[in-house]
């Protein structure tokens, strides 16, 4: 991860600690080899005080999108002009696709930037504290088929936690949860994220499924 954004703020609460901490040790680096065409894009990994400990917003990307339909994602998408960077556009998209209001954010810091290749992205992955959360917005249908805010101890329970085999042989992280099946890129990082966090629970990584029909 890069370097966290501004002061770390001593108002996050104290579960934030272990995750500033593993964070502010990684080195910048970009993940894989983006082509001179690769589009810049970023997400927002927005983390919040829940009922039942931290969560964490996912969203489903609705069935007819282009790029990686149905699949669960962080809010995001790529850089506008006028963003003023990953940060910007993170808060944009968000609050285009579930209605986030910038204000209720606090921006922490940044993962490296990764490369997509089946997209052609370079996506930054933009870490942030939902302070103040509110209801989400209207969704719209054409992007957004669901929203929720999914438990971090809910997704290290180790019932929840799979590996999916994509038909290309790709076999990557994957978490089942509320009807969600979370694989690929925001599968990673969220195993990523557990791991850094210290949230990480023992599971069973010889548990591995074909990706369902139309993922």
């Amino acid at each position: 991860m890069s370097a966290i954004a501004g002061d770390p703020a001593t108002e996050l609460p104290a579960w934030w600690q272990p995750l500033l901490t593993r964070v502010g040790a990684l080195r910048p680096e970009t993940f894989g080899s983006p082509t001179p065409s690769a589009r810049r894009s970023a997400v927002l990994i927005l983390l919040a005080d829940g009922p039942t400990g931290p969560d964490v917003v996912i969203l489903q990307r609705a069935s007819t999108l282009r790029d990686h339909p149905g699949q669960c994602a962080f809010p995001g998408g790529g850089v506008e002009p006028t963003d003023g960077g990953p940060a910007g556009t993170a808060l944009r998209e968000a609050g285009e696709e579930v209605g986030i209001r910038a204000d209720t954010v606090q921006v922490v810091g940044t993962l490296p930037e990764l490369y997509l290749n089946v997209s052609d992205f370079r996506v930054t992955p933009v870490l942030a504290w939902w302070r103040s959360p509110h209801p989400f917005g209207d969704l719209d249908p054409g992007e957004v088929a669901q929203v929720a805010r999914l438990p971090l101890a809910d997704l290290a329970d180790p019932a929840n936690r799979l590996r999916v085999r994509h038909p290309s042989g790709y076999v990557g992280a994957a978490f089942r949860l509320d009807g969600m099946l979370v694989w690929g890129f925001t599968g990673g990082i969220l195993s990523r994220l557990l791991d850094l966090g210290g949230w990480s629970r023992t599971w069973d990584t010889t548990r591995v499924e074909p990706l369902p029909p139309g993922f």
